[in-house]
């Protein structure tokens, strides 16, 4: 499925006054959620049905990152050190991040927040399109890396996470 029949798809939803469509097709499931009326925003999450996540990443940015990765980590080794036992949920797309599923509602996790897999830690605007960033893993957040509403890169850290 193109980005021209998603968006075909989401406008449809949003004319139809449904809050909730789930597609599942050979290759890709989708789920879109429309907010409410203040909210105005469309929640897209796309999955392929026969891959992993992390295997959509995109193998040229991933080198990219990967090779300016080690110079970050040799300058700040101390607290690098601290910081090992944590595992980092990382930024699966570029887009805007988001704390919040809008801007009356609380946050989706705090520092201290006991989180499931599966739960849903953010959200990443890409292209008008609201993506729900789920946690890999059981635990609990011990840092928020990124200000709300900030520019976030593919493969960026977001959150640390403790997961004894």
């Amino acid at each position: 499925m193109d980005l021209k029949e998603i968006q075909n798809l989401i406008k449809f939803v949003a004319k139809s006054g449904a809050s909730e469509v789930k597609l599942e097709m050979d290759d890709v499931k989708i789920t879109i959620k429309t907010g409410s009326e203040d909210d105005g925003r469309t929640y897209v999450q796309q999955v392929p049905m026969n891959m992993p996540q992390q295997q959509m990443q995109q193998a040229p940015v991933q080198n990219q990152q990967q090779a300016q990765a080690p110079a970050t980590e040799e300058s700040s080794s101390p607290k690098a050190s601290d910081d090992d036992k944590y595992v980092t949920i990382k930024s699966p797309i570029i887009g805007t991040f988001y704390r919040k599923p809008s801007p009356d509602k609380p946050t989706f996790v705090e520092v201290g927040s006991e989180v499931k897999e599966g739960d849903v830690l953010c959200t990443i605007e890409a292209m008008k399109l609201f993506n729900e960033i789920e946690s890999e893993i059981s635990g609990k957040i011990v840092k928020v890396l990124v200000d709300d509403s900030s520019p976030v890169e593919f493969d960026q850290p977001l959150f640390l996470v403790d997961p004894s």
